[in-house]
This record gives structure tokens, C-alpha cells and sequence, in this order.
């Protein structure tokens, strides 16, 4: 795989998909996978072989990079001139738009300290669910409430709410 930017220029927002992995053991070059959509809809996404070679952006890649990140990449589209040769994207810049969110495995408190995870514990005992629903639903159109309850039937699960019907069908 030559990188002679001989592709076509272009410009993507996505999401890493996973790891980046070594494109060598020098770390000369990094590899990685972005998933692009040009809509929200599951079926429209691609997932592209990226693959960086100079020093700033290798070092980024495999280093700073989480799956989950949302980039900005431009570089060359790369084309296969064989049917056995891969489509990729030879990277020249990378910005990371948006960086996800820190996610532990059940029980892996190695992330963060133990400050932190304090702090965390002391925000949410304090936070009353059924106060705070019915401050959102207070605030909700009438013609939004049903799907308002949803939502938050969807993200916190059942939470009974005096002189609140169950939106369950």
C-alpha cells in the first residue's frame, strides 16, 4: 500500500469504530476504522479503512484516540486498482470533534480516583428521580408529555410518579 495521495480529496466526520492498531512495529504508520453515515439511519453506514503515516498524526491515532471519538478526517480516497486491493483513506489531518465518554467495564474503578468517584457518588445520592421527572414533565407541551414519559421510561426505567398515568400500553 503506497501512499502517493493519488485518491480523491476528501473530507468525513465519523466516529472511530475500534482501536487503532500498528500499520508496522516502528509505529510508522497506524490504522484504524471510521463509521460515516450521511444519514442517522443504520443501513446507510459504512465503515472506512483509514490508515495515518506522519509522525504527529500516528502518535494521535494510537495514543489519544478512543472508540467512540467523533473526527473530523481529510485526506486522499484511495480506489483499488485490483479487485483483491482494499478502498482506504490515506489521512492527512484529524481534529477530534467530540471525545466519548469514559466507559468502564462493571466493577473497573481503575480510571478514575477515588475523588472523583466520591464526588460522583455525593451527585447522584443527592439527586431525587421523581422530583426531577416531575420538573421535565412540568415543563413539557401537553401534546409532547406521552413521548416525554417514554423517554425517560426509556432511560430510567419505571419510576412511579404520584398523579402520573403509566404511559404503557
Amino acid at each position: 500500500m503506497t501512499m502517493d495521495h493519488s485518491g480523491i480529496a476528501v473530507t468525513l466526520d465519523g466516529f472511530l469504530h475500534d482501536e487503532a492498531v500498528r500499520g508496522d512495529r516502528c509505529e510508522t504508520t497506524a490504522r484504524f476504522r471510521l463509521i460515516v453515515s450521511p444519514t442517522d439511519e443504520v443501513v446507510d453506514e459504512m465503515v472506512l479503512p483509514c490508515t495515518a503515516t506522519t509522525p504527529v498524526l500516528v502518535a494521535a491515532v494510537l495514543h489519544e484516540l478512543a472508540p467512540g471519538d467523533q473526527l473530523r478526517i481529510t485526506g486522499f480516497l484511495c480506489l483499488p486498482r485490483t479487485p483483491d486491493e482494499p478502498i482506504w483513506l490515506d489521512v492527512t489531518t484529524l481534529e477530534v470533534l467530540w471525545a466519548a465518554p469514559l466507559s468502564l467495564a462493571a466493577g473497573d474503578t481503575d480510571s478514575l480516583n477515588a475523588e472523583t468517584i466520591a464526588d460522583l457518588t455525593d451527585l447522584f445520592e443527592d439527586l431525587d428521580l421523581v422530583d426531577l421527572t416531575r420538573a421535565v414533565l412540568d415543563t413539557t407541551r401537553p401534546e409532547d408529555r406521552a413521548m416525554v414519559i417514554r423517554a425517560i421510561d426509556d432511560v430510567l426505567g419505571d419510576i412511579a410518579i404520584p398523579g402520573v398515568e403509566d404511559m404503557d400500553p
